[in-house]
């Protein structure tokens, strides 16, 4: 699969991708208001928000009715749906357009759930791969501190209590987590994603995607208004 660079688009996509509570959201979202701060054209997206299925997805999480290959299924109809709506018209347009999670997740957590990987790699063989990925790096006890930190308890799926790992969701959560690092480990290397160490402070981490995004993002490009001639 080609990037979005490579396909032509004057756009360029930016991807964060990690485990729940590495942070990757909060850092994606500094990005965002430092790419505005600098005037730029700026579209943000995120997993699992297309308006047009979320309520259909929410229905089938809180009544516990949905098996590996619908929940694969349902996340992918809303990934094409803001992939055909949102994120191709505004790459066309000249955007730079910020997606928090993006088709990698996919491939993580269906596999992990037990989904076939050529399967469910070819659901999303529509989609071009992102110009930049960053995935943060973050050990499996600080993932954990930081979702407690920020509500009390851990939500159902996001520990994987529905494939019956352990009756104890702390540790459901640790056995599913660690096998999804165990696949973005493996994609790291075969679709050169950026990694970033998760594990230490907020802000080096923001200075670090900042600094790595300016140099290989052309940043006048996507300033608001006409072009100046040279």
């Amino acid at each position: 699969m080609k990037t979005f660079g490579e396909l032509g688009f004057p756009g360029r996509l930016i991807a964060v991708e990690g485990l729940d509570g590495s942070g990757k959201s909060t850092q994606i979202y500094l990005l965002k208001r430092w790419l505005q701060l600098q005037g730029l054209k700026v579209y943000f997206s995120e997993w699992n928000s297309s308006q047009q299925v979320k309520s259909a997805t929410s229905k089938g999480k809180n009544r516990e009715l949905l098996t590996p290959t619908t929940f694969s299924l349902i996340h992918a109809t809303d990934f094409a749906d803001r992939y055909e709506r949102q994120v191709l018209p505004l790459l066309r347009a000249g955007y730079l357009v910020l997606c928090d999670r993006y088709i990698f997740t996919a491939f993580a957590r269906d596999v992990v759930r037990g989904c076939p990987p050529d399967w469910v790699r070819g659901i999303y063989s529509f989609a071009a791969l992102p110009d930049m990925t960053f995935f943060f790096k973050a050990g499996l006890e600080v993932s954990l501190k930081r979702i407690l930190d920020g509500r009390p308890q851990l939500k159902y799926f996001e520990a994987g209590m529905d494939l019956r790992l352990s009756t104890d969701i702390y540790e459901s959560f640790r056995i599913f987590q660690g096998r999804m690092l165990e696949q973005y480990l493996a994609m790291s290397t075969e679709f050169n994603l950026t990694v970033i160490d998760a594990n230490t402070a907020i802000e080096p981490q923001q200075a670090l995607v900042r600094q790595l995004v300016a140099s290989c993002i052309d940043m006048a490009s996507f300033e608001h208004g006409p072009k100046k001639r040279k």
